[in-house]
């Protein structure tokens, strides 16, 4: 069994100097839509048309406790006023704060991105079970066994460094490029929101582009 020491090792050592987030000069508030419409090397994964008048697309870690607010609260709200509808399309990307974010996006990666949100939903809904257990990472392949992980796939996953690699690119690319430091940061149509927006929050913003 793979220690949680050796585990976190592995996966912590390109988080380093990552971790020393930078300030967002004024100058950077927004950023241009067709830059940030560029994917990773994973892909996005979205939900809602190609064609939707509005994008979201949101930077978060999965152990963020407003991250996961705002997956539980406000994203449904989203999903149910505007995905459904058509007029938003949506993303989240990978922007880990600390090596075990790092690992819930790689596991919520690993079957080619195809349960990448029942798995990131999963893993906001029952953070506190694990993000903050006294063993994470032990208390992480447990919730994992949910989504059908054996040990020994859980294992096999946090040792892949080509996957490792393409979450940290996401991550990396928002701190440079777009100078994202913080989680949730939420870019709609290049606008950019940070914190755990509200549902009224995204509406400003929103309907005056659908013409609402």
């Amino acid at each position: 069994m793979l220690s949680r020491r050796e585990a976190l090792g592995t996966l912590g050592s390109a988080l380093g100097a990552a971790a020393l987030l930078r300030s967002v000069p004024a100058s950077a508030q927004d950023v241009p839509a067709a830059e940030l419409a560029v994917p990773g090397p994973l892909g996005d994964v979205w939900q809602g048309p190609e064609d939707a008048k509005v994008t979201v697309i949101e930077y978060a870690s999965l152990t963020c406790s407003h991250c996961a607010h705002f997956h539980k609260t406000t994203y449904p709200e989203l999903k149910k006023r505007y995905l459904e509808g058509g007029q938003v399309r949506f993303t989240l990307r990978e922007f880990p704060l600390d090596p075990l974010a790092t690992a819930g996006f790689m596991l919520a990666r690993a079957d080619g991105s195809a349960r990448y949100y029942p798995i990131t939903d999963m893993l906001f809904e029952t953070q506190q079970s694990w993000a903050f257990a006294s063993k994470p990472l032990d208390a992480l392949a447990q919730t994992m066994r949910q989504a059908g992980f054996s040990q020994e796939k859980f294992e096999t996953t946090l040792r892949d460094q080509k996957l490792y690699d393409a979450v940290n690119a996401v991550r990396n690319r928002a701190a440079d490029k777009f100078k994202v430091d913080s989680t949730p940061t939420f870019f709609v149509n290049g606008q950019r929101i940070k914190g755990a927006a509200s549902i009224d929050e995204l509406e400003k913003i929103i309907k005056p582009i659908l013409g609402a």
